[in-house]
């Protein structure tokens, strides 16, 4: 991946936040992967700075690896979306009704890992399981 020297813009639209190489090559990711700055101001977005391995934004203490722009997908899906459009479920807690590691079910939500088709099924089952017992309250 480029450097910071090879980064020459970066702008953001509503969800997604783009940079642009000097040879012209365009990465974009989810501001869903980055609650802070998916909620941060216009300005607090344009206070930021390039460092050798990513940018900063100073003013809510967030960094973005060059790297994950190459290796996170653009736009969570799938297990990773839930979790993150949902920060309201408790990754502990989901982790230990499926029997299962924290950090491996965190894993699979930042797109780290990617669970089997029969283990997202066993996730989102759970997660219904949760809905469904709130709804009875």
């Amino acid at each position: 991946m480029e450097t910071k020297l090879d980064i020459n813009k970066l702008w953001f639209d509503e969800n997604k936040i783009f940079i642009q190489t000097k040879n012209k090559k365009k990465y974009a990711q989810s501001l869903l992967w980055y609650k802070r700055l998916l909620n941060a101001t216009e300005q607090q977005r344009n206070n930021y700075y390039f460092s050798y391995s990513g940018i900063h934004f100073p003013d809510i203490d967030e960094d973005i690896s060059f790297e994950s722009f190459l290796r996170r997908m653009e736009e969570p899906i799938g297990i990773s979306k839930l979790f993150l459009m949902h920060p309201e479920l408790n990754v502990s807690a989901v982790a230990r009704r499926l029997g299962m590691s924290q950090s491996l079910l965190s894993a699979y939500i930042n797109g780290l890992k990617k669970p089997s088709r029969k283990r997202e099924t066993e996730i989102k089952n759970v997660v219904k399981a949760i809905g469904e017992e709130l709804v009875m309250v």
